[in-house]
């Protein structure tokens, strides 16, 4: 039979959606792969179909996981989806097939025999670490509207799962987490509910002025920084273990300016 790949948009509406019009084909699935954005070159004897990013249809795949297969396996499906990986699609596919065809249910992630189910466990975990160091990385600044603005820029798409943690310690503050890779703001009114924002244009450079008091405080955290280091102690390899460069470019301590 010829193989079918159904392209579908780098997001989690997207893959849902290509998961459930890979069920609506009732072709069965072995011949059916889902693909996360297009390919540079076209593989011969197989055919594309392109799935557009659909809510309902989202919103029944969801349905369906959390009543099939659980919250836990729901939330691991979701963060292997905000993988920067372009294989998420065809593994969260096998993943769910594992899960509701062969009927493994709520135990499907305990299923390692199925590479796909590991590589989804992969994936989710890649994500769940990342999000954990931006837990303890991110640094909020004052703007001078008073809100407190914190810039990332993570491999993985995790603001949607850094926001619980910040709206529950800072839920009397008005603030935004902005993801510059994925163009994603996290934004949280006082005493509100958060919610996200995409494609949503930068703030612009005239408009992210820090507030006096926070540009007083800049100046202290960072010499503070500076002079509490031991230089004869100083490990520049072990600092990296613990605190990648990455993250280093979004810390007000490390800023060359």
């Amino acid at each position: 039979m010829e193989e079918k790949y159904i392209i579908c948009e780098d997001s989690l509406e997207g893959i849902f959606t290509a998961v459930y019009d890979a069920y609506a084909l009732r072709e069965g699935h072995e011949h059916i792969h889902i693909q996360v954005g297009e390919e540079d070159n076209y593989r011969l004897f197989a055919t594309y179909m392109y799935s557009h990013q659909d809510s309902v249809k989202t919103d029944k795949v969801i349905r369906t996981l959390k009543s099939r297969l659980g919250e836990e396996v729901y939330v691991t499906i979701c963060k292997a989806a905000a993988s920067c990986d372009k294989t998420k699609g065809e593994a969260i596919y096998r993943t769910v097939i594992e899960g509701i065809t062969a009927g493994s249910g709520r135990r499907t992630m305990e299923n390692l025999r199925n590479p796909y189910v590991v590589r989804t466990f992969e994936l989710a975990r890649r994500t769940a670490n990342e999000a954990h160091h931006e837990v303890e990385f991110i640094r909020f600044q004052e703007l001078q509207q008073g809100i407190l603005y914190a810039l990332i820029g993570p491999e993985n798409n995790v603001v949607p799962f850094v926001m619980p943690h910040f709206a529950d310690r800072l839920a009397t503050e008005n603030f935004m987490i902005y993801d510059e890779k994925h163009g994603l703001y996290g934004i949280h009114p006082a005493h509100k509910a958060w919610y996200l924002v995409s494609d949503a244009e930068q703030l612009a450079k005239d408009q992210v002025q820090w507030s006096q008091k926070e540009q007083q405080y800049q100046e202290l955290f960072t010499m503070f920084h500076k002079t509490i280091a031991i230089r004869e102690r100083r490990n520049i390899r072990l600092q990296c273990q613990m605190l990648p460069l990455r993250f280093q470019d979004y810390m007000v301590e490390f800023n060359k300016n």
